[in-house]
């Protein structure tokens, strides 16, 4: 059941105080008052009667139907309330019930006060006598209660001793060891003392002549501890004294102990001493008292007395029955007397009232009949009297019984002073049309009953309130207003049952549990009565309305008013007129509460603009503290009563769709969709109402709470007023308006305050008590920063790994083949992380604001992989967005990604804020077709979300298992810069270090230096013709700057250690920097057991190089050796025998000394040939080297390439070269190949450090003379003659003497040829026409040109020819062989292939197609026989 203090059935209400006894926690004390909250309903029929004969007026037996219904409070009523008792008798508590813990008995401090009563053999005893003692106290304090009961809960008897409980105290075992009944029966218990002690409180009505109508309540605000409450509450039984009697308690502050109890019989008393006994025989009628006393304190609001400067107050004894029956005599007039005069009126209306008095007991004490009766005939008295406040009040008591009797499912009639009379008033539009309504089959009859006459019967009760003859006869504003609220809820719960009063609407009117869904602004005109109806009628108990008089209310029941209005509103759908009430309710609280704060202020000598900072409690004695604030005096769920205030007028809160009265609405979830969600709700409440408003409405929520001090109010509301002023957008390129709409000033003061309160609640110890941070998109970018190359690592495919093919085995050498491992650490994607490694992140912060926020630690947020991110600190200035860069550790190899950032802003909670990189704007929806509160409702769904897409982003990264780290620790080199002379090689040595615990089991070099680039991008010119490519290949290939020299060195690096490795640099021309670049990782298995992807780190040495000149060949040339060579020239080479000069040609090299030092050259060749030559610096020597003459079987060759990668296999060049010149190019290339293949040429330094290294031979370029000085033929023609008397002499013969002249032709190739000879004498040194002219000189025998048969390959053939010389003198014979038929067509080329048993490749057809059709091939002798004839003597 509610709690309401406006529940329609409050009236029917028993308010039992609930007080805190001995030592007990707050947490304890609220689990007890729950135990007993959860049976506050208590039947008659489990009600034990008590047996005394004369405490039977309220017998539960006479009507077991019924049930009490306990109004459970724990703190005092206010003097304003009370002093409207008898009138409203709910109002006071009839019971105070005392709740101690049973787990403090049994210690030592449990009592602090010692008396008679308090002694006992156990401390459990004694405990238990001490509780006693303080009861009796109790019962001193609050007199006016009718019972005063302790409980003990959770009370364990001891085992040792029985312990006596004494009367008025009751036992309650813990939860565990209670029944279902435990509580039940306690509360059973007490209803039973209740009841009993309700007929002595009746009895005393019956006897009094008079009771006076409620009076205003005049007393100014009340100090706590002085006017009402446990120190000032007078009895019960004083109010109710004989009217000559007016007398006051003899003190206020202290009360006095020899009054009677209320469960005592009566007995009578006479005045105490100083009492008054001049009054007059009737009294008068209380007049405006601007005393500063409660009339709470004083006898009974009919007493308040004229002069309250009197200092001497005495308090009455109660007088009952006898005593008042003995006085009465001096309270009648002798004028008047009889029937109808003036003092029997006044007697049958006391009578009258006494009789509604009664029955409103009745009604607590659930004997709902016999209320109804005592009501009925109350009500008809005071309608024959005019009494028209107490005939509104037995109206209204007797339609609460009706109500629960119709709860209760018990039927009922009603009774006739409800119905509206014959000769009144026409219907009210209230239940106009009531009569044409269409009642359901199923409703009762009496209920059927009840809801024709509701309206007009609620209508009447408040006319009947508002109606006065006197201003003595004037309801007070506090009990009109709550008797409009209470009807408006009536009207309310039929208006929500569709009209009909059925068992909901009663549920809601008796229990006040409202529907889960309220009602919309759709109008519901069909349904009486009307909510606007409702609302008219409503509107009178506002306080400014004019139903009010000048009568100014207390704070706390303007309060109450203000509450209750705003709680009938809501329910209706009001949700605007219910925002303009709490905002009248927010002005009333925050007055009172700076009015109370300014009283302490300036009791505690401090300037009450202090503001909050003056709560904390400072270490300097003679600092003043505004407020003793301590952690239980802070204020907590007030914030909830202003959002709904914040909620109507469209206030740009955190969530816009949590409901406040969510069970975990404390709760505030960080995750991508309800960010997103936050981010549309708050666009949309930007939409609705006007800024200014909420602004104010903010402000205000501010003011108040900090007056009460509410910390958590002051955080909230705070951040809720810089959302609401900033702009909501993430503002891109295109510069949107994104500052807040107040001044920066204001900003700063805002946000400050935040910051103070926050620290302020730290200083107090209150735990939880942050703002939300006002700009969701405060996280607009994070991006891995990249890593340093050494630490950077770089995938690659297992089939990288050199040995994982044939191509990769040679890959530290091998510069044609793809090196992945010369991959840049930034040219790869940078998405990976180390394990173990430190990683950076450049975050990118906006701050749309004025002022600078505080950010006291920010770190990544990942999800995936174990991740520890690194908090940090900054300072985000404003009007701008800010780069800073965070770290943080993988710990475990997985994937890893980065959804946002952990952000703890001073005074703010720490949460979690997801990236928008994108710029974005809210977009107002232009199609709602609702309009207020539900049209902002609406638009929070997320179906309805106009504009751009909103969605964050998240940065992918993979971490991989740890990786070693290795640096270059040391090197042989000095700075490691080298100065190297041209063809000269050196070796250094470079140390590596392990600076990881991950030993390092894969290593490979990879050298980069100066010379490449060039030669790359030489290759890369498609105009170079293939002698050139294969030439800058080959020296990228063969002569590479860097390399390992040939040996084993084991690439096992320990973890923490070291490892040293050799490499070898060349000079070369164009070196001027180098460096070597390490890729190493743990693979932790053999490489061929590698089936997926690894990473390897880098490590890289750079060199500085210089290279100086050595020997230059500026001029080398090939000579034919025509003549035989000397022996001498022979054995300057080393060689014994002269060789043949037709085997031999002569190679010319000029050499240069460019060193400033003597340097010796060393020339040497297969066959064993050695030069030696010393060359002073800057003189060039001719060096003269005997070569053998090549013979190549195909020297029109195509020219291949040396890079594997090339998908041709050979180079075919570009250019439009005639294939004449395109035969020459290729001849000149193999014999050049060839010759340098079989020389190698060296040099040393003779003075100083001793240098050398190879004379590059390779500059040597061949041109035609050079190749026919150096070749060989493919036919081979030896010539000779053959004398008949066997002469000695090779080349001399006789005249007329005949001789054999003999051409021995070789094949010299493979192939087959088809020659035909041609032989061709001449004379000596003679001119052409006259070598020519051979008649009567020589003389042959056939023809001088043959036809010879086919040669094959390597084969050789003879041809003979007679001649005889006529004449002496010296011939020269010359041989010409010439093909009949081409033997280098395609057709002859593609047999050969057949032969050999492989198909022609097409790369091989395109490079004979370069040399075109050779034709027929003529070879002629390099030097003609000479043939010397003489006569004979």
């Amino acid at each position: 059941m509610s709690l309401d203090p406006l529940l329609p059935t409050a009236p029917a209400r028993v308010k039992a105080l609930l007080l805190p006894l001995g030592q007990i926690r707050t947490d304890r004390f609220v689990s007890f008052v729950d135990r007993l909250h959860s049976e506050h309903v208590v039947h008659l029929r489990d009600v034990t009667p008590d047996g005394r004969p004369n405490r039977n007026m309220f017998s539960p037996l006479a009507f077991p139907d019924g049930a009490i219904l306990y109004d459970l409070i724990t703190h005092v009523p206010p003097p304003s309330h009370t002093a409207l008792t008898p009138f409203d008798l709910y109002r006071e508590p009839l019971a105070v019930i005392a709740l101690a813990d049973g787990s403090e008995l049994g210690k030592e401090t449990f009592s602090k006060s010692q008396s008679v009563n308090g002694s006992g053999p156990t401390m459990v005893e004694k405990s238990i006598r001490a509780l006693y003692q303080e009861l009796e106290d109790l019962r001193d304090q609050y007199p006016k209660a009718l019972v005063h009961q302790v409980l003990i809960f959770d009370y364990v008897p001891p085992a040792s001793t029985i312990v006596p409980i004494p009367e008025g105290v009751l036992v309650i075992p813990p939860t565990e060891d209670s029944l279902r009944t435990t509580m039940k029966t306690v509360m059973c218990d007490i209803s039973s003392q209740l009841l009993a002690e309700m007929t002595t409180l009746a009895r005393s009505f019956e006897q009094m002549t008079s009771i006076e109508s409620p009076v205003h309540y005049s007393g100014t605000r009340p100090i706590p501890g002085k006017e009402h409450g446990a120190n000032g509450m007078p009895r019960r039984n004083s109010q109710y004294s004989v009217p000559h009697h007016d007398g006051r308690s003899a003190s206020v502050g202290v009360p006095s102990k020899h009054h009677a109890r209320m469960s005592m019989p009566p007995v009578p008393t006479r005045p105490a001493m100083g009492s008054s006994s001049s009054t007059p025989g009737r009294p008068s009628t209380p007049v405006k008292n601007g005393s500063a006393n409660a009339p709470g304190n004083s006898d009974g609001p009919s007493e308040v007395s004229s002069t309250p400067s009197t200092p001497e107050r005495t308090g009455s004894r109660p007088v009952f029955a006898h005593n008042s029956r003995d006085t009465s005599s001096n309270r009648v007039s002798v004028q008047g007397f009889g029937p109808g005069g003036a003092n029997d009126k006044w007697r049958l209306k006391g009578k009258g009232r006494a009789s509604i008095v009664i029955g409103s007991l009745y009604l607590q004490a659930g004997r709902w009949s016999d209320s109804l009766r005592e009501l009925s005939e109350g009500a008809t008295a005071a309608r024959s009297l005019n009494d028209h406040i107490w005939h509104g009040k037995a109206l209204e008591l007797i339609l609460m019984n009706l109500f629960l009797l119709g709860w209760s499912r018990l039927e009922f009639q009603i009774p006739s002073v409800c119905l509206p009379t014959q000769d009144g008033p026409s219907k009210s539009s209230w239940s106009s049309k009531v009569d044409a309504q269409a009642i359901t089959a199923d409703q009762p009859k009496h209920l059927r009953n009840l809801q024709l006459i509701l309206p007009e019967l609620l209508d009447k009760i408040v006319n009947l309130y508002s109606r006065k003859r006197t201003e003595a006869e004037k309801l007070p504003n506090l009990p009109f207003a709550e008797t409009v609220i209470r009807s408006c809820k009536i009207l309310t719960a039929l208006h929500m049952s569709k009209g009909e009063l059925n068992q909901h609407a009663l549920d809601i009117i008796v229990t006040g549990k409202l529907p889960a869904k309220g009602l919309t602004t759709s109008p519901r005109l069909h349904i009486v009565p009307t909510r606007q109806q409702i609302v008219n009628l409503l509107m009178e108990a506002f306080p400014s309305s004019p139903s009010f008089s000048a009568e100014l209310l207390t704070t706390v029941d303007r309060a109450s008013i203000l509450s209750g209005i705003a709680a009938v509103l809501g329910p209706l759908g009001f949700q605007r007129k219910k925002a303009m009430v709490i905002r009248e309710l927010v002005s009333v609280l925050i007055a009172g509460l700076v009015e109370a704060r300014t009283r302490g202020a300036a009791d505690a000598g401090v300037h009450p603009a202090a503001g909050l900072v003056s709560l904390a409690p400072g270490s300097d004695p003679r600092s003043g503290v505004a407020l003793d604030v301590g952690h239980g005096d802070i204020e907590y769920g007030i914030e909830a009563f202003l959002e709904l205030l914040c909620r109507s007028y469209g206030i740009v809160a955190l969530d816009q769709s949590r409901k406040i009265t969510d069970s975990d609405s404390s709760i505030v979830r960080d995750s991508d969709e309800a960010i997103v969600a936050r981010i549309h709700g708050q666009s949309a409440s930007r939409f609705f109402g006007f800024t200014g408003i909420k602004l104010n409405i903010l402000r205000a929520c501010i003011n108040f709470a900090e007056a009460l001090p509410d910390f958590n109010g002051v955080l909230k509301f705070s951040s809720d007023l810089l959302r609401t002023a900033g702009s909501g957008v993430a503002p891109g390129a295109r510069k949107e308006d994104s500052s807040p709409i107040i001044f920066a000033e204001e900003q700063a003061r805002f946000a400050s305050n935040i910051a103070r309160t926050w620290s302020l609640a730290q200083q107090l110890g209150i735990q939880d008590c942050e703002a939300e941070y006002w700009d969701e998109f405060l996280v607009r970018g994070i991006k891995l920063e990249p890593l340093p190359s050494i630490k950077a690592p770089i995938p690659h495919a297992h089939s990288a790994l050199p040995g994982a093919s044939a191509g990769r085995a040679s890959q530290d050498v091998d510069p044609f083949i793809y090196n992945p491992f010369l991959k840049k650490p930034e040219e790869v994607a940078q998405d990976l992380l180390v394990a173990g490694d430190m990683a950076t992140f450049r975050i990118n912060l906006q701050n749309t604001y004025d002022t600078e926020v505080d950010i006291e630690s920010i770190q990544v947020e990942t999800d995936g992989a174990t991740f520890e991110a690194m908090p940090s600190s900054t300072r985000l200035g404003p009007n701008r967005t800010q780069l800073m860069k965070l770290h943080g550790r993988p710990m475990e190899a997985g994937q890893v990604k980065i959804t946002g950032a952990i952000v703890k802003v001073r005074g703010c909670r720490e949460r979690r804020f997801p990236i928008f990189t994108q710029p974005w704007h809210p977009v107002r929806d232009a199609k709602s077709k609702v309009k207020g509160v539900a049209g902002l409702e609406e638009s929070l769904q997320p179906i309805k979300r106009p504009g751009p897409q909103l969605s964050p982003e998240s940065l992918g990264l993979t971490v991989i298992e740890a990786q070693p780290l290795v640096s270059v620790k040391s090197t042989s080199l000095s700075q490691a810069s080298v100065m190297i002379l041209e063809g000269e090689r050196q070796i250094f040595s470079v140390t590596l270090q392990n600076m990881s615990a991950t030993p390092v089991d894969f290593m490979l070099f990879s050298f980069r230096d100066s010379t490449q680039e060039p030669l790359k991008a030489a290759l890369a010119n498609r105009d170079a013709s293939p002698a050139e490519l294969h030439e800058y290949e080959l020296i990228l290939m063969k002569k590479q700057a860097l390399r390992i020299p040939k040996g084993t060195q084991t690439r096992f690096i320990e973890a923490g250690g070291e490892a040293t490795f050799e490499f070898e640099i060349l000079g070369k021309p164009g070196l001027t920097h180098a460096s070597i670049q390490v890729d190493y990782t743990y693979l932790g298995k053999p490489r061929e057991e590698v089936t997926e992807q690894f990473y390897t780190r880098q490590a890289s040495l750079d060199l500085t190089i210089t290279v100086n000149g050595s020997l230059e060949l500026p001029r080398a040339d090939i000579l034919p050796l025509n003549e035989a060579i000397p022996s001498a020239f022979w054995a300057k080479f080393g060689k014994g025998e002269p060789a043949s000069p037709e085997d031999y040609c002569l190679l010319s090299l000029d050499v240069r000394n460019i060193w400033p030092s003597l340097m010796s050259v060393h020339i040497q060749d297969d066959d064993g040939l050695l030069v030696d030559d010393a060359i002073l610096p800057g003189n060039t020597n001719r060096v003269l080297v005997p070569v053998r003459r090549v013979f190549l079987e195909d020297p029109h060759a195509a020219i291949p390439s040396l890079n594997p990668a090339q998908n041709k296999q050979f180079v075919v060049s570009s250019t439009t070269i005639s294939p004449e010149a395109e035969r020459d190019n290729r001849e000149a290339f193999w014999y050049r190949e060839r010759m340098l293949d079989r020389l190698r040429a060296t040099w040393t330094t003779t003075k100083g450090a001793t240098r050398s290294g190879t004379l590059e031979l390779r500059n040597i370029r061949f041109n035609p003379r050079m190749v026919e000085a150096i070749k060989v033929d493919e036919i081979g023609m030896d010539m000779s003659i053959q004398q008949p008397d066997g002469l000695d002499e090779p080349r001399m013969t006789y005249t007329h003497e005949a001789f054999t002249f003999k051409v021995r032709v070789t094949n010299r190739t493979s192939r087959p040829i088809s020659p035909i000879i041609r032989i061709m004498p001449a004379l000596c040194h003679r001119s052409k026409h006259v070598a020519l002219d051979l008649t009567r000189k020589l003389a042959w025998n056939g023809t001088l040109q043959r036809v010879l048969p086919n040669l094959q390959g390597h084969e050789s053939t003879d041809i003979l020819l007679g001649m005889t010389a006529l004449t002496r003198g010296q011939y020269e014979l010359a041989t010409t062989v010439e093909e009949l038929r081409a033997q280098d067509d395609p057709g002859s080329r593609d047999r050969q292939c057949q032969m050999e048993g492989r198909p022609r490749s097409d790369s091989q057809n395109a490079a004979d197609a370069a040399i075109g059709t050779q034709g027929r091939r003529v070879w002629h002798s390099r030097r003609p026989f000479i043939l010397t004839v003489r006569d004979r003597d």
